[in-house]
């Protein structure tokens, strides 16, 4: 995923060619198809992978999250939205995913101008690392608190 997005992100200042003195992500507006590159799917499993889709001046990452069971997908949703209903504090984050996917990123080339391009590629690569281990932690803590709450309702009998 890595060495694919930093080839990826090589974008540059591209303007609309339809409407003077705008600039819109080209991956959004999809306007032209020779703008567009070629998207890439990068998949752990079934369930696990990521979408790349390059343009020439941005990229959009979608994640998709291992979701074993239902309290996976339960916790998975919650967290996402959470962090979607935020997502002017992450910059990058798009606040609807692209359809199949939880989360999404938006990189455009005035990210680019204002931020190092590594460390993109790194809080991306920290980001899909993370989420998986905090929805981990989420379940076992609610599976901890199930087993307390059975004892407790348990001893009454």
């Amino acid at each position: 995923v890595r060495t694919t997005l930093d080839a990826g992100l090589c974008i540059r200042n591209f303007p609309s060619q339809t409407v003077e003195r705008h600039n819109k992500p080209e991956i959004e507006v999809k306007g032209s198809k020779e703008l567009l590159l070629n998207p890439i799917t990068i998949c752990r499993t079934s369930g696990e992978r990521t979408l790349i889709e390059p343009s020439v001046n941005s990229v959009r990452i979608s994640v998709a999250i291992k979701q074993a069971d239902e309290i996976e997908e339960i916790l998975c949703h919650k967290f996402t939205r959470f962090l979607m209903q935020r997502s002017e504090q992450f910059i990058i984050m798009r606040r609807k995913p692209t359809e199949g996917y939880d989360i999404s990123f938006l990189i455009t080339h005035v990210h680019l101008e204002k931020m190092w391009k590594h460390k993109l590629v790194d809080f991306v690569i920290h980001f899909m690392e993370e989420i998986d281990k905090e929805i981990s932690g989420m379940k076992i803590a609610i599976n901890a608190r199930a087993r307390i709450v059975a004892n407790e309702f348990m001893k009454k009998f």
